[in-house]
């Protein structure tokens, strides 16, 4: 059965899903993305290429004709049913909703801002999760700042 992390509590909600794409892929795992909404897709896009100092994370859209061979895919319309992005572990939802395919994937992370309103979709995806018996492990990212 899928495992689902939440993070909350996410001072920079990109910043902490690139760090877990790095972490993800350093594990060995395939990263799928997922951004339905274009401007945030492109601002994770942005962000890949220059979140870790000394390098980038690997990464390009899943309709992208590389996506096969690569760890971290972005997908921000249809493209979870393609080949390449089902065949990812990991799962980095980036909407405010529940993805429908994500039992697809061995794990689901999910990152939740501080923003009202963000959390308000948070609590409802993790209800949604939680109320159809799925394992959930919680990381408060302001106690692991303090």
């Amino acid at each position: 059965m899928t495992s689902i992390d939440f993070y909350f509590n996410a001072g920079d909600r990109l910043g902490v899903a690139c760090r877990l794409a790095g972490k993800a892929l350093q594990q060995k795992k395939r990263v799928l993305i997922f951004a339905p909404q274009a401007e945030v897709a492109q601002k994770i896009d942005r962000l890949l290429w220059t979140s870790q100092a000394v390098s980038f994370i690997p990464h390009c859209y899943a309709h992208d004709p590389q996506a096969a061979g690569t760890p971290v895919l972005i997908a921000s319309g249809d493209e979870p049913s393609l080949p390449a992005a089902a065949a990812c572990d990991v799962l980095l939802n980036l909407d405010t909703g529940c993805p429908p395919f994500f039992e697809r994937h061995e794990r689901v992370l999910e990152v939740v801002s501080q923003d009202d309103e963000d959390k308000r979709a948070g609590r409802a995806r993790f209800k949604f999760y939680r109320d159809r018996g799925y394992e959930i492990r919680n990381h408060d990212l302001a106690k692991a700042t303090a």
